[in-house]
C-alpha cells in the first residue's frame, strides 16, 4: 500500500479510500467485488484472483446465477475468502456494450443495493471493466468514482467503500478523480 498517495475522504458518514492491493486479501470487509464475466465463472485478473483464492465452491455457487448481463450484479458467499461475500458484476466491453458509462454506474449502483439488502457495512471494489474490458481508466475511475459519491447519501448499512487498485498508476488516477469530485462534496468531503 502506497501511505504517500494513498486518499480518504468522509462524506455523510461514510469512508470512501484508494489504495493499491490485492483484491482477494480485502481482510475486514463484508464483501469484495468481483469484475466477473458473463457466466461468473474463473478467468483473468480479478475474477482469476477472487476464484482461485475462494475455492472450487465459489464456482459451483455462481453457475446456477449464470449468465448475466453488463450492468447486473449478484451476491454469493466468500467461500475460503476473509470475507463472507462476493459481490459480482459484470462491466461493460468498452466499445461494445452501450452505453457503456451507463452500464459501469449500474454496477456500482446495483453492488451498493446488494450490499445494503444485505446489510453489509463494508465494501470493497476493483477498477471494474479497465483491465481486458478495455474501459479507459480515467474515465472508469471518473464513472465509478462519481457515481459511489451520487449514492453515498441514501446508504444506510455500508459506511466503509475501498477501491482496490492494482499499481501505482491507477491509485495516482483514482486519487487525483477522488480528490477532485470530492471537493465538489462541500465540507463535508475532505481528502487525506
Amino acid at each position: 500500500m502506497s501511505s504517500s498517495k494513498e486518499t480518504r475522504v468522509q462524506i455523510d458518514g461514510v469512508d470512501l479510500e484508494c489504495v493499491v492491493g490485492d483484491i482477494a486479501a480485502q481482510d475486514g470487509f463484508d464483501a469484495v467485488v468481483n469484475a466477473a464475466n458473463a457466466q461468473l465463472q474463473i478467468g483473468g485478473g480479478v475474477a482469476g484472483a477472487i476464484h482461485r483464492t475462494a475455492g472450487p465452491g465459489l464456482a459451483e455457487e455462481c453457475r446456477p446465477m449464470a449468465p448475466i448481463r453488463p450492468g447486473e450484479a449478484v451476491i454469493t458467499s466468500g467461500h475460503d475468502l476473509p470475507n463472507p461475500h462476493v459481490i459480482h458484476c459484470l462491466g461493460p466491453v468498452y466499445g461494445q456494450d452501450e452505453p457503456a458509462d451507463e452500464l459501469l454506474a449500474s454496477c456500482y449502483r446495483e453492488a451498493l443495493a446488494l450490499a445494503e439488502k444485505n446489510g453489509l457495512g463494508t465494501v470493497a471494489f476493483p477498477a471494474i471493466s479497465t483491465g481486458a474490458f478495455g474501459y479507459p481508466l480515467e474515465a472508469a475511475a471518473r464513472v465509478a468514482l462519481a457515481t459511489v459519491l451520487g449514492e453515498i447519501p441514501d446508504l444506510e448499512s455500508v459506511e466503509r467503500i475501498r477501491f482496490v487498485l492494482y499499481d501505482r498508476g491507477a491509485l495516482d488516477v483514482h486519487a487525483d478523480v477522488l480528490r477532485e469530485l470530492a471537493g465538489e462534496e462541500g465540507p463535508e468531503g475532505r481528502s487525506a
